[in-house]
């Protein structure tokens, strides 16, 4: 693609990364067969393609993100599928999280979709305040016939019980059972941790019984993921920072991430910070280190588990797209004992995407109910995946509980 950046435009590295990923693209259209939104909208500017155009426009001009911007980068998911099918290497997250930046920084938006917004990044990343929401949701959940759109969206992925927090999980040192092999670093997470704390639970008893001990950082909880996909940068920053110090001080082998979308943002900490010398060794340091649970346990060679039944896996869009992990969840299932089977729309989103499912409801409800049904035919006793989100979104529509693939291994090998 030409791109029209002046020289003294290009001076600003952001810009400049702006301009070498959009001179990638050829046009060539792939991406529009693998992206949820132009296949249910079936709009140019719904596409990745139609959207690196806008986004062109935008940047090169340096204007105000426009109403007509706005609508079709909010509607991106971020899932990356066009990334997977791009032949041609256009960094696709990297663009649209600075778009999203520069439409957070020049767009003001109504007053309404603003104090939502607003909200949801307030609250979500501190596990305490969000708890207490989530209290408060399943009182509000009564006026549920007097609510609609967004509200109603975020009353709805409400759980109707919250689980009691749990001992393992909290910050601190796990010992090893036996021998010790490893240290590992695990991200406590903010928003998994009051959802379902079983997740990390089981992985921490899991990895002590192969002989890792785990540690688990104090203060900050949340990597910076939620917000920096918002465009709220300086806040995400500032939680990324806080993260890389904490790792940093610490003698872990491996930062394990039980949340996949979590771990595409860390693993992006050494670009994030390209551009501060003092923060970008370590920042780079702490991506190379942070892994997957699932990449993790498959460097171990696990024998057979004693897993049994039939699971379906679903792949979310952070762990295939954005962290390039296809297979490896459903080899480590298979070892375990399950019988694993697949969706055949498997490359599509469940329209979960971080804040998505409230932001976007009706696209996300739509995507939800086509995901959910390729689910569901294929049988299954259990739905296993990787990520949080998808989880809330999944379990809220599926015949078949849905559960993290570290809680069906921790069940196959404990």
């Amino acid at each position: 693609m030409q791109t029209f950046f002046t020289p003294e435009q290009l001076e600003n590295p952001k810009l400049a990364v702006a301009d070498e990923i959009l001179r990638k693209c050829v046009h060539c259209g792939f991406c529009t067969a693998t992206c949820p939104t132009y296949v249910l909208l079936g709009d140019e500017n719904d596409s990745p393609r139609g959207r690196i155009y806008l986004m062109k426009e935008m940047l090169e001009q340096g204007r105000p993100a426009s109403a007509q911007d706005v609508l079709h980068i909010d509607r991106c998911l971020s899932c990356l599928s066009c990334m997977t099918t791009c032949p041609s290497g256009v960094n696709y997250m990297h663009l649209v999280d600075q778009a999203r930046e520069h439409v957070e920084e020049t767009y003001r938006r109504p007053l309404f979709e603003r104090l939502m917004r607003n909200t949801l990044a307030f609250v979500m990343p501190r596990p305490r305040l969000f708890r207490l929401s989530l209290m408060a949701a399943r009182v509000a959940k009564l006026l549920g016939p007097l609510t609609s759109g967004r509200v109603k969206a975020a009353l709805d992925l409400a759980p109707a019980t919250l689980p009691r927090p749990m001992a393992e999980g909290r910050p601190g040192t796990y010992p090893a059972h036996g021998p010790r092999k490893g240290r590992v670093a695990l991200l406590q997470g903010c928003v998994q941790g009051v959802l379902a704390p079983e997740i990390n639970a089981a992985t921490i008893r899991l990895l002590n019984h192969l002989g890792y001990e785990v540690v688990v950082n104090g203060g900050e909880a949340c990597c910076g993921s939620l917000t920096h996909h918002m465009g709220k940068e300086q806040d995400a920053l500032a939680r990324a920072r806080r993260m890389i110090e904490g790792w940093s001080a610490l003698d872990a082998e491996a930062i394990i991430i039980t949340a996949s979308g979590c771990g595409t943002t860390v693993k992006d900490y050494g670009f994030l910070f390209r551009g501060e010398p003092a923060l970008a060794q370590q920042a780079a340091a702490v991506s190379a280190k942070a892994c997957d649970i699932s990449e993790f346990l498959a460097r171990l060679q696990l024998p057979p588990g004693k897993g049994r039944g039939r699971v379906a896996y679903h792949a979310a869009c952070s762990l295939q797209h954005g962290q390039q992990v296809k297979t490896l969840p459903q080899q480590l299932l298979r070892q375990a004992g399950y019988e694993v089977v697949e969706p055949q729309d498997a490359h599509l989103c469940c329209g979960s995407a971080g804040t998505y499912n409230i932001l976007q409801p009706e696209l996300s409800a739509q995507l939800r109910g086509r995901k959910s049904a390729s689910l569901d035919v294929l049988g299954a006793a259990v739905i296993a995946t990787g990520n949080i989100g998808c989880i809330t979104q999944l379990q809220a529509a599926t015949a078949a509980p849905v559960r993290h693939i570290t809680e069906l291994l921790a069940e196959a090998y404990l």
